[in-house]
This record gives C-alpha cells, structure tokens and sequence, in this order.
C-alpha cells in the first residue's frame, strides 16, 4: 500500500469544516488483519458535486509490513542521522494527494473525516508469526504500534474512526480520550479476543444510538457489527458555519457502521449471512432516524471481482449461479469451465438459509451503495479495474483489497414499501 498521507484538506477552495450540510472525507490506509497495512479515511460529500478522497502516490512501487515503519524502516539508524535531510524529503514527496470523485453527491456542505483501521489484534499478531516472517519484533510490539496509530491519527484529524481486530481496548481508549474522543466496543463472541471500535470526537459529534449485532445469535459464527447514529454538536461547529447559513442551523445526523466479516474464504454462505444482516440493519435505523445518511466501513474479506461486490453495488445476486467457496474472491476461480455453472453450485438448504434467512436463491439489498475509492480517479498502476485499490491488505501470503468504506446518501424509493 501506499504509506501515509496527509489529513490536511485539499488545497481548492475550501469550506468551512462544519458548514451547514454534511460532507465526509474518506483516505484508505490500514493495518493488516493477519497481515500489515491498511485503513481508509472517507470523505463523503453531501454537498458540492465532488468528493474527496486520497490516493496512493504513484511512485510508491515498495510494499512493507508493517504500518509503524511507514517513514523510514529502510533507513539504518547511522544511514537516518547522515541523510537526514534526504529523508526528510523523501517522506513529504511520499505523501498522498487529494483527488476528486466523480460521482454526484448531493448538496449540504459539513464535512465529516471517518477513518476505517484493521489495527492487526495483538494476539492475533503472535498467532501468525508466518505471516510476517520478513517484520522486525519490533514494529510488531504493541506499545511500538499503538504511539504509532495516535500519531496517525492526530495527522488525519477524523471525527469519526472505525477500527477492527481491536483486542486492546482499554488502551486504546485511554490514549484517545487524551485526544479528545470517546468510543464503544464490541467484543467477537467465542473464544476470539478481538472486537470492533468505534470512536468519536466528543466535541464534534453526540451519539444518538448505539447497537451491535452478535452473528452467532443467528447461527453466523463469532464475528460481530456495531452501528452508531450521531448528529454534530451545532454548538462546536457553529462558530465555523458561514453567515447564509447561521440563520437556518440544524443538528445534522448520519449513521456509522462498523463489521469484520468472517475471514474463511469456503464460507461464503456465512460471509453473505453476515453483511445481509448489517445491511438490513442499516437500513432500518436509518429509517428510524428520519433516513439519515449511512457511511459503512469495516473488513469485509472480499475481494473487488467478486460476487460479494457486485452484491454490494448492484444490490442483488443469484447466489447459486456462484460458488459458495468463491463469493469472496479469496480463491481465484479455475479458468475455461466447460459445464453449465449453476449445475456445478448446488447450495444445501441449510447453506441457503444462512445466506438469504429465507431459504430463497435470490439476495436483494435496498441501500444505494458506493464506495469511496471506486468514484476517484486513478491510475492502472494503483487501481483495479473496478477502482478500488490494488491492495489494502499485505503479508507474506496475501495482497489484495479487502477493505471498504461504503457511503449511501439516499434510500431507495422502494425500501421500506
């Protein structure tokens, strides 16, 4: 992946950080989940006709990782003290640019930075030493990591931070309330030691709803969701909002979700039962809320080609005319199949169930879904053909994008019909 970039705002006409309609800023980054880097920072505009999202420089041609070492891990320590201007240099030409996405976005003008981090779960770290067999101890240590993923922080200035494989919580929580955030942890059931986070800054934002879905209730294994509805405090903000909007402020409100699917590429039928149900959560608390924007973010362990994304975008999908071992694109399919696919993916009906809740073959969504990345220009040499990046995840056995921020600014029409 790229390496780090910067959290100011794009150089362009900027406005004011909370004016009053909502636009959100997303940045992909991240650290491993049995691997090394990577995370995302959206930005969603709901407001003027472009979003902003950083991009991967395209001189970055070396992949490391670890994220801790973003900066200088090539460099000896006598190597840094002798070219340290060199240095210097080469991490402010390294920094991500923005760019401007071309999808249409509607017309408010708050802007909400979220970031999405797999931070990799220190057990989880340890568990998988194979995976990082080329990584110093040392960028891999926690105490080294978590200064790291603060400082990171502090550079992207989010509002709102979405993280997965968290298994140190409580620590995380004590650095980031020194920094202003407050946040909500939801442990994967089980014998995992991990969970997912999410947290907010306390003077920007109130948190209307917090709810969180444990798969396991519904026969989905261990893993877990959180999704959160915030409006912006007007009093933090209202001092930034331009005076043809002073007179008509609102609390704007918008929904957050948070998931890490199951990562077992065989259990597609698990992996589809899963982000089924955060979907129709979404939805419905959406709803609620007086069909708020939704941005959802999180390790979905799915690649771009497959039937999961095109779940995702186009909001259905024939299940049985995929492979249940494919869904996720983990294992690339076997090339020039000579026989009629859908009587080569026989589904069980119990495999059914656990995909659907019904039992049926057809799997609908009513969320106009779109990615962050996919509506950003870029170039081949960063980009998959579908727009995402090539990789958002590394280690010695893996590279490949399986992490999203997904933003949906309107329901569609026939949604709760």
């Amino acid at each position: 992946m790229g390496r780090t970039g910067d959290g100011r705002d794009p150089p362009a006409e900027q406005p004011s950080r909370f004016s009053a309609s909502m636009k959100s800023r997303i940045s992909q980054h991240d650290i491993g989940k049995h691997r090394s880097k990577k995370k995302q920072r959206v930005s969603i505009s709901k407001t003027e006709t472009e979003t902003a999202t950083l991009t991967l420089n395209h001189t970055s041609t070396s992949y490391t990782h670890s994220y801790a070492n973003s900066y200088s891990y090539s460099y000896s320590r006598g190597k840094e003290k002798r070219h340290k201007g060199k240095a210097k240099r080469a991490i402010a030409d390294d920094k991500r640019k923005w760019v401007y996405s071309t999808h249409v976005v509607s017309p408010n003008q708050d802007r909400v930075v979220f970031m999405s981090y797999n931070i990799l779960g220190v057990k989880n770290a340890a568990a998988h030493e194979d995976l990082y067999r080329n990584v110093s101890p040392k960028y891999l240590d926690w105490d080294y990591r978590k200064k790291l993923i603060c400082k990171e922080i502090r550079d992207y200035n989010p509002g709102i931070m979405c993280f997965q494989e968290v298994d140190r919580f409580d620590d995380l929580d004590y650095l980031l309330q020194k920094e202003g955030f407050k946040g909500v942890y939801q442990a994967r059931t089980g014998d995992a030691s991990d969970g997912c986070a999410i947290f907010w800054n306390s003077k920007l934002f109130d948190i209307l709803h917090e709810e969180s879905i444990e798969f396991q209730n519904f026969n989905l294994r261990n893993n877990v969701c959180q999704l959160c509805a915030f409006k912006m405090n007007v009093k933090s903000s209202s001092k930034d909002m331009s005076a043809s909007n002073s007179e008509s402020v609102t609390s704007p409100s918008f929904l957050v979700g948070n998931i890490h699917v199951l990562y077992n590429p065989n259990r597609g039928d698990i992996k589809l039962g899963q982000v089924r149900l955060f979907l129709e959560s979404a939805q419905r608390l959406s709803h609620e809320w007086g069909d708020i924007p939704v941005v959802l973010a999180g390790d979905l362990n799915s690649m771009p080609q497959s039937a999961m994304y095109q779940f995702l975008t186009s909001n259905k999908l024939d299940i049985q005319m995929h492979d249940r071992k494919q869904i996720s694109g983990q294992i690339y399919p076997l090339q020039n199949r000579s026989f009629n696919p859908r009587l080569s993916y026989r589904w069980s009906n119990e495999e059914l169930m656990l995909a659907t809740g019904t039992g049926a073959s057809h799997l609908i969504h009513q969320l106009q879904l779109r990615s962050a990345y996919a509506g950003a220009p870029g170039s081949s040499r960063t980009r998959e053909n579908s727009g995402e990046p090539l990789a958002t995840s590394y280690h010695s056995k893996f590279m490949g994008t399986v992490d999203y921020i997904w933003y949906i600014l309107l329901m569609r029409s026939s949604a709760f019909t």
